[in-house]
């Protein structure tokens, strides 16, 4: 602790002792009991308490108060926990006969503050950041405290009941830490002191009629197998299992057991234990139980669960497997002919029955088809699967379910019927399928239906019941399989049915971008900049494009009155650009698609859109278009970078001035590498007289990059001036290889010299003029070469770089600032003392 807070701390105790004072806000004493938990955590020993006798000051004045308030009571049981984390800290509070006052019977657990629930957590709380030594344990145990917390489990308040949990967990695991290793050697019934109580408590509330007792004890074995416990202590983990593995199979074969959700999870934490990674035991053989007897919404979190699982049994994973395809199995089964029942799976692990029921109800239909398909995606996800996906079969079944959700599938079988009619129109479930169905892209088996696929696709882009959120999904599945199709026919030589599969889908896309609703003119002009980046290269897919409407569609929503299409407009322009203008061949006869057409079109977006949207859209643009050489010859793109940085460098928008800086950045360094002999070494020598330097200097000058980046300095927003300081010493870096660097005091007696000295002075105090002086003693001239190099040269660009990558908080919320917020709070401090923030 420094001298200055030492100082302070007397003056916040009396405060937060003093009932006639208001109370603090919660945030400061969090930051307060931070502060703590960081100086106990660096010095366990006892010179804390006795050097701030404050401390216990505070402590005995709380507890001598007749009806302390919840909040400042709260703070001291937390304070003293933490102040007894360590031995040495906790016999002094002991001598000082504080700890039993405050966790014992006396203390506030038998009285009226108890009834508030974060009174009760803060006891916690306080018992869990003091228990890190035996002592605080034995004191524990001791004084009942344990009871308190096996009630507190069942607490009506669910942070209070969670603390509770992570308690016991810590408490078990804390005990079999302590104990000797000959203790930790011996048979599962002897359990160390504490931990034997924590596992009787378990068994017993198991066993109980009770059907909280038995959840809370579900809920912490959960926890238990979860934590470290499970994965450190293998032994006593199984010593653990044994014990109530009887009970819990018990469970799973009560169906009326209303614990039954909980034991999917609990199952699930024990098998990522290593204890149970063998393919040997009774534990797998429950699994397998649970996977056949819980319900299929339930079982379904665990199948997917233990298909991650590395050492997971290959008969316990094929069985996760069919569980999870068992609802995709009801549904082809429902939409075939009685004598054409081809469905995903040969056996079932539960009565197909219970499946069938669930589809069957309008209420738990698309529960289980989301929750199946959103396990089926993460399983897609995964880059090793040790168990194969029946990818045709299930692409078979993601295209049944969304024409069921369109109207566009008639079964006839009274099943298929029923479910059809519950997933008409069921945006959730056609979100969810269109997600499996893109991460099938990925998938080349999948090849054969692929021609099915792209006709429901079609059907969903041009019917007017797909909804915008079902649309934008519809898009992004057809983008990639677009990028599938492509690969395929360039393999096979099927490019006719790839070409048939593009005009359509071009055509939907352009009746989509005149949709009246601006969510899907969004979506479409996002689904076009997809397509783009996808299949730019393929030549086909570009006279596609060029022959339709699709441009000139794109460059009339430049105009749209949403913003936020006018931005997706502009990415999509900017990457047609290149395709329909920019490329060597001409673009289709009739286009209005030119290149001054568009530069002109967006750079009045830039500088007149209201906003902030599309003009971030545009700087990003044109700084990738400068990065693909788009721009033109040195003398073409130097006036453009130019053009561009006079319009951002005024920008209301901190995100478009920080747009600027990159375009800046990559204008400088594909500058350098054209104009230095080697592209990428840095020059020989600072001498500013040299061709190239002179020539860049030119460049930059006429650009006017230099005023624009010595402005963004002192921008208000301070990403944009650590962006421009970065550019700024990464061309001194360029002009001063060899860290050569100009002496200020010797090039001050220049006129040139005297405005860099008063612009380094101008840069400490963060500040520039709006309107840079150009003529003799104080003014810079960003446009002159020779004094740029020396303000590049001069000017401590390095020290300008540490202050503005500082973080703000650093003083602010200082441990010293903290304690004078709260003498300021409190009225004991003059305003002018204080650091708020």
């Amino acid at each position: 602790m420094t001298r200055e807070c030492a100082v302070l701390l007397p003056g916040v105790c009396a405060a937060l002792a003093d009932p006639r004072q208001p109370g603090l806000d919660d945030t400061c004493l969090e930051k307060l009991l931070d502060w703590f938990r960081s100086l106990t955590w660096f010095d366990p020993t006892v010179e804390l308490v006795q050097d701030n006798p404050c401390l216990t000051e505070l402590l005995s004045s709380v507890l001598a108060l007749a009806d302390p308030s919840p909040g400042i009571l709260s703070f001291t049981l937390q304070l003293a926990g933490i102040l007894a984390s360590s031995e040495s800290r906790f016999q002094h509070l002991q001598q000082e006969k504080l700890l039993g006052r405050l966790f014992g019977p006396e203390g506030p657990r038998g009285g009226a503050a108890w009834e508030e629930a974060s009174v009760r957590s803060a006891w916690l709380k306080g018992v869990h950041s003091m228990l890190h030594h035996l002592p605080a344990l034995h004191c524990l145990c001791s004084t009942g405290g344990m009871d308190v917390i096996f009630t507190l489990q069942g607490d009506s308040s669910l942070f209070v009941a969670s603390a509770a949990s992570q308690l016991l967990v810590h408490m078990l695991t804390f005990s079999l830490e302590s104990a000797t290793p000959k203790a930790l050697s011996t048979k599962d019934c002897d359990w160390p002191g504490c931990a034997q109580t924590i596992v009787k408590h378990i068994k017993e509330s198991l066993q109980s009629s009770s059907a909280s007792h038995i959840e809370q004890s579900l809920k912490l074995l959960s926890s238990l197998f979860g934590s470290c416990f499970g994965s450190c202590y293998a032994a006593w983990t199984e010593a653990l299992w044994l014990d109530i593995a009887k009970q819990i199979e018990s469970f799973l074969l009560e169906e009326t057991v209303q614990a039954q959700p909980l034991l999917a999870n609990l199952l699930l934490n024990v098998a990522r234990s290593p204890a149970f990674c063998g393919t040997e035991g009774s534990f797998w053989a429950l699994v397998t139980s649970a996977l056949e007897h819980l319900t299929p919404v339930q079982a379904g979190p665990l199948a997917v669960g233990l298909l991650k699982l590395c050492k997971c049994p290959q008969d316990v994973r094929i069985q996760a497997l069919t569980v999870l395809l068992q609802p995709m199995d009801c549904i082809l089964r429902a939409a075939s002919q009685p004598l054409e029942c081809a469905g995903l799976l040969d056996e079932s692990v539960s009565d197909p029955a219970t499946v069938e029921s669930l589809l069957s109800s309008k209420t738990s239909c698309a529960g289980l088809l989301c929750q199946t398909l959103t396990h089926l995606e993460k399983l897609l996800s995964l880059k090793h699967l040790r168990v194969d996906l029946p990818c045709v079969s299930l692409l078979h079944s993601l295209l049944t379910i969304l024409q069921f959700c369109n109207g566009f599938l008639s079964p006839p079988s009274p099943l298929g019927s029923t479910i059809s009619r519950n997933l008409i129109n069921c945006f959730r479930v056609q979100k969810s399928a269109l997600d499996v169905l893109a991460a099938l892209s990925e998938k080349k088996e999948c090849d054969t239906l692929i021609g099915n696929l792209f006709n429901v696709l079609l059907a969903y882009l041009q019917s007017p019941n797909t909804s915008p959120t079902v649309l934008k999904k519809t898009f992004q599945a057809t983008s990639k399989w677009l990028v599938h199709l492509q690969e395929l026919s360039s393999s096979n030589s099927q490019w006719p049915q790839t070409e048939k599969i593009l005009e359509d889908v071009l055509v939907v896309l352009q009746k989509r971008l005149c949709s009246p609703c601006w969510e899907v003119r969004d979506s479409s002009l996002e689904f076009l900049t997809s397509m783009v980046k996808c299949l730019r290269d393929q030549k086909e897919f570009r006279q596609c494009l060029l022959s339709s409407e699709v441009l000139r569609l794109t460059e009339n929503l430049l105009e749209d009155p949403e913003s936020y299409v006018r931005a997706s407009a502009v990415t999509a322009v900017g990457h047609l650009a290149p395709i329909a203008c920019f490329a060597p061949e001409s673009p289709v006869t009739g286009n209005q698609y030119n290149k001054e057409s568009i530069v002109a079109k967006l750079q009045e977006i830039l500088s007149t859109d209201s906003e902030g949207f599309p003009r971030r859209a545009v700087i990003s643009i044109f700084t990738k278009w400068l990065r693909e050489g788009c721009t033109g010859q040195l003398e073409d793109t130097e006036h453009f970078v130019s053009r561009v940085i006079q319009t951002v460098e005024h920008d209301l928008d901190w995100e478009v001035r920080l747009g600027g800086l990159e375009l800046v950045e990559v204008f400088c360094s594909q500058t350098i590498c054209q104009l230095s002999q080697c592209p990428y070494a840095p020059v020989s020598s600072a001498v500013p007289s040299s061709t190239p330097q002179n020539e860049l200097l030119q460049v930059f000058c006429r650009a006017k990059l230099f005023g624009f980046l010595f402005g963004s300095l002192c921008d208000c927003d301070k990403p944009v001036g650590q962006r421009a300081c970065d550019v700024l010493v990464g061309l001194r870096g360029h002009f001063y290889p060899m860290s050569t660097l100009e002496n200020p005091q010797e090039i001050e007696d220049s006129p040139a010299g005297r405005g860099i000295a008063w612009l380094q002075r101008t840069l400490r105090q963060g500040s520039l003029a709006q309107n840079f002086p150009v003529d003799a003693d104080v003014g810079v001239d960003f446009q002159d070469p020779e004094s740029m190099m020396l303000a590049l040269g001069a000017i401590d660009l390095l020290e300008l770089h540490d202050e503005l990558n500082k973080s703000s908080d650093h003083v602010e919320e200082s441990p010293q600032s903290l304690l004078q917020d709260i003498l300021a709070a409190v009225g004991t401090i003059e305003d002018n003392e204080v650091d708020c923030y």
